[in-house]
């Protein structure tokens, strides 16, 4: 009769290599879904501090022509954002 451990005791081992492969493959996918940051910016996300402070001075601008703000205002914020 076939009683026993079965393919010699293989069975065990293909049962705990499947149960790896399970846990690698869960392991794979969590981080596809979730990468980790590495806590930079790709270069195409930074700029400049004259680059950046641009968009602000045409805002700036657009307020003082406007008389939303006096000039005394707009040459504190333009000295601001100057740096």
């Amino acid at each position: 009769m076939m009683m026993g451990w079965g393919f010699h005791g293989g069975g065990i081992i293909f049962m705990l290599a499947f149960w790896v492969l399970v846990i690698a493959l869960a392991v794979w996918l969590v981080s596809a879904l979730f990468p980790r940051s590495t806590g930079t910016l790709p270069s195409q996300y930074t700029r400049s501090n004259s680059d950046a402070s641009k968009p602000a001075l045409e805002i700036l601008k657009r307020r003082y022509a406007q008389g939303e703000i006096t000039k005394a205002e707009y040459e504190d914020i333009r000295n601001d954002l100057m740096g």
